[in-house]
């Protein structure tokens, strides 16, 4: 049914950002040890997805949540011959399928942190009014919700079609893929059943083939920890997709709220305190007076724009505390003079 085909769709939605709320937890509690993992989570879920997915495709003939379901995949020119999900897909289908299932969700969820990057950066960032960059990138912005409805659009007319009985799929990702989506039979379940039994009874003698069994299995076994652990904690992903959805991010603001934390104190020993000049008016930078006075939100200190804005674009930190800053923290000041 329908139900089922987005149910597994959303699956691997629930997944992600709750695999990224125990990252962000572990890089802010231990910056030093797991901040890399929080910088490259996008990539190393990638990964993981990639192995994953093709450890179901290659055993199951399925995606991990399409295997969840009790579903398998079949190429598009079977009618009404079907077989055996440990048959797998041809090549063509099987890389197609693998591309589609890792590499598109990758690539849009980069572009929606570049969009929302670059509105950032639009609102905070000064700009002369005719930047050929800024009109490029406003033309983008401008653009982007359209694209976006588009995608989703095609995505919604898709399963209207496959709800009345026009399609055989209910994603374009299938139709991209060349496949589509039917149930596992007992005659595909008892396939499974043997294939496995049969992969942990056979012996193997020569050395790469053991390497090679070896690499299997542990692959095989990753997979299959992480189906398990999945599917014993299933509600409870869910339960965190409710939780941090927007709807709620103000209850539980309201609920875990802290106090604001004190200004940072300064020693004056750290060499930090040495970039302070006497004269209030003088930059800490160029020890000139300021020009275009502009301040970082995350320290308080005042610089001028040109120079503040060079160094935290190459340091991505504040001059005089050393606090992590972007470019989106530079606030301009207006004197009343101005």
């Amino acid at each position: 049914s329908v139900f089922e085909a987005v149910a597994q769709d959303s699956l691997m939605g629930a997944v992600k950002p709750a695999l990224q709320h125990l990252v962000k937890v572990l890089a802010e509690s231990n910056p030093g040890r797991y901040s890399f993992l929080w910088r490259w989570f996008d990539e190393i879920y990638a990964l993981l997805d990639l192995l994953i997915q093709q450890h179901y495709l290659a055993r199951c003939s399925a995606s991990f949540s399409e295997n969840f379901y009790s579903l398998k995949r079949i190429p598009m020119g079977d009618g009404r011959q079907q077989p055996l999900a440990t048959a797998g897909l041809p090549k063509r289908q099987h890389w197609k399928s693998l591309l589609l299932l890792v590499l598109v969700p990758y690539l849009k969820g980069k572009l929606e942190k570049l969009v929302s990057s670059l509105r950032e950066e639009d609102e905070y960032s000064i700009h002369p009014p005719s930047s050929s960059w800024k009109r490029f990138y406003r033309a983008f912005l401008a653009a982007y919700p359209f694209v976006n409805m588009t995608w989703e659009g095609w995505f919604l007319i898709q399963q209207l079609c496959y709800i009345l009985g026009k399609a055989q799929h209910h994603s374009p990702m299938l139709r991209l893929a060349g496949v589509r989506l039917v149930r596992l039979t007992a005659e595909d379940i008892l396939a499974l059943e043997e294939k496995l039994d049969g992969a942990t009874s056979s012996e193997t003698h020569s050395f790469t083939s053991r390497v090679q069994s070896a690499v299997r299995k542990a692959l095989g076994g990753i997979a299959f920890s992480l189906s398990t652990g999945l599917s014993v904690s299933v509600f409870f992903l869910q339960f965190l997709e409710w939780w941090y959805s927007s709807e709620n991010q103000e209850t539980i603001k309201s609920l875990t709220a802290l106090p604001t934390p004190p200004p940072p104190v300064h020693l004056d020993q750290e060499p930090s305190s040495a970039l302070l000049p006497k004269l209030k008016t003088v930059c800490p930078l160029c020890r000139k007076i300021r020009v275009n006075a502009t301040a970082l939100s995350t320290s308080g200190f005042v610089f001028c724009y040109r120079c503040v804005y060079t160094y935290v674009k190459t340091h991505q930190r504040c001059p005089v505390t050393g606090y992590a800053t972007e470019l989106q923290h530079l606030v301009k000041l207006y004197s009343p003079e101005s």
